[in-house]
């Protein structure tokens, strides 16, 4: 079970990658890429995930309260990465949510390194 649960903290580790150095890409021209937003997807759905195999097979004892910010600020990145996009699509661009969507997303990762 060891050898799934690091299959999926890769994914997660990737998803990551996706969401904030797709933020970082397109810094100077603010939107989202359908890179961030299958980035955020894959950041909420192996998070879940993770956890789920954390305390089922692996018997590991995470800080839930931490969990739950994460999962919220999760939720949220996935949500606005999916309404800015969508408007995108429509013409109706707004660079300050883009920033707001990145900026959650490198939220999350400091959460996730420094709360202990």
């Amino acid at each position: 079970m060891t050898v799934v649960y690091n299959l999926f903290f890769v994914c997660h580790l990737l998803g990551m990658a996706a969401l904030v150095g797709g933020y970082f890409a397109v810094l100077g021209a603010p939107r989202i890429s359908e890179v961030m937003v299958w980035g955020a997807r894959l950041q909420f759905v192996t998070g879940l995930i993770l956890v789920g195999l954390g305390e089922a097979a692996l018997d590991k004892d995470y800080n839930h309260v931490k969990m739950g910010v994460k999962l919220l600020l999760s939720l949220v990145v996935v949500a606005l990465a999916e309404i800015v996009r969508g408007k995108q699509n429509k013409g109706q661009e707004n660079p300050n949510l883009v920033h707001v969507t990145g900026g959650l997303g490198i939220v999350t990762v400091l959460v996730a390194a420094l709360w202990t």
